[in-house]
């Protein structure tokens, strides 16, 4: 990673403020069934770093202190943490909207099999990468045999209610672009994932969320082996939409990581950036409770432009 380091120097990015704390994303650890190109944390079936479950109840309690009503949980595949289901079951107790960034194939893998049905049971939102609607693409992106294992689970959690019309199940997908470029409007792609899905797979969801890839991590390493690293941040910067500051989510939203560690956003969390409100090198959610986070600094680098490129897309879509 030592080949991206300029990304984080003296950047041009417009200074951003927080608002109230609405969303905890909550990195549940590394460990992954798959190794996707794209994959911003590097997740794979090798890394071992899990949230214990002491970590969890902290951040219950930091909840509870800062009115926080959504959390947003992440990995890694998050299921793979043995208290995944101890944090599904706290929430919907304490009236929390859980939001599973799930990447389908999961629930294929052994002692697995029950999640589908337990996420429908706790009214679970799920966001699921699909990154295209072809086979090619994906299997190219995530590995053979990926797509075809995510049409299965989709259909699944159709059966259970997931994406249908009246219901209160929601499935949202998420799709990013293969290479260094960035995603089409979002709407249209959405009407077309839908048609494609429906007609071929019978298959519906709710929304699709376009996202552009970070130059950071596995995909950043990808651009600099290929000498496409700079032209990919020209794209990122020439394509800025002030627009787009508004909604960006690490204006609501805290990033925790398996460690308990706290990060404006999730691509921070990957690169160590200190929390702006703080600015400490580090800070742990257990020395976060005496600061008010409301209207405080958000740490900015050179990679944000990739949440305010085109249509903008942070973690929610464009």
């Amino acid at each position: 990673m030592h080949a991206m380091m300029p990304l984080l120097k003296d950047t041009d990015f417009p200074a951003i403020q927080r608002s109230k704390l609405d969303t905890i994303q909550i990195n549940l650890g590394y460990k992954c069934n798959l190794a996707c190109l794209q994959c911003h944390v590097n997740a794979s079936p090798k890394r071992t770093e899990l949230m214990d479950k002491e970590t969890i109840d902290l951040i219950f309690d930091y909840a509870e202190q800062t009115g926080a009503s959504t959390f947003d949980v992440t990995g890694g595949a998050p299921e793979m943490n043995p208290h995944f289901k101890y944090l599904v079951e706290r929430a919907s107790k304490n009236g929390i909207k859980m939001i599973d960034r799930c990447n389908l194939t999961i629930m294929e893998e052994p002692g697995y099999e029950d999640i589908a049905e337990f996420l429908a049971k706790h009214k679970v939102d799920i966001v699921a990468s699909l990154p295209c609607y072809t086979e090619d693409n994906v299997d190219a992106q995530r590995g053979d045999g990926v797509f075809q294992g995510s049409i299965r689970v989709l259909q699944t959690l159709n059966k259970l209610g997931y994406g249908k019309d009246n219901s209160d199940l929601v499935l949202n997908l998420v799709y990013n672009p293969v290479g260094p470029s960035l995603p089409p409007a979002q709407e249209g792609l959405e009407a077309t994932y839908k048609e494609h899905l429906l007609e071929h797979f019978d298959i519906q969801f709710n929304q699709l969320f376009t996202i552009a890839n970070m130059p950071i991590a596995r995909f950043g390493s990808t651009l600099v082996s290929k000498g496409q690293f700079d032209s990919y941040m020209d794209l990122l910067k020439g394509s800025y939409a002030e627009s787009n500051l508004d909604n960006l989510m690490c204006k609501s939203l805290i990033s925790i990581d398996y460690q308990g560690y706290v990060y404006d956003c999730d691509f921070h969390q990957m690169l160590n950036l200190p929390l702006g409100v703080t600015n400490k090198p580090k800070t742990h959610l257990k020395d976060l409770f005496k600061h008010n986070m409301q209207n405080g600094k958000i740490t900015i680098a050179d990679h944000c432009y990739g949440c305010t490129a085109g249509q903008g897309s942070s973690c929610g879509g464009a």
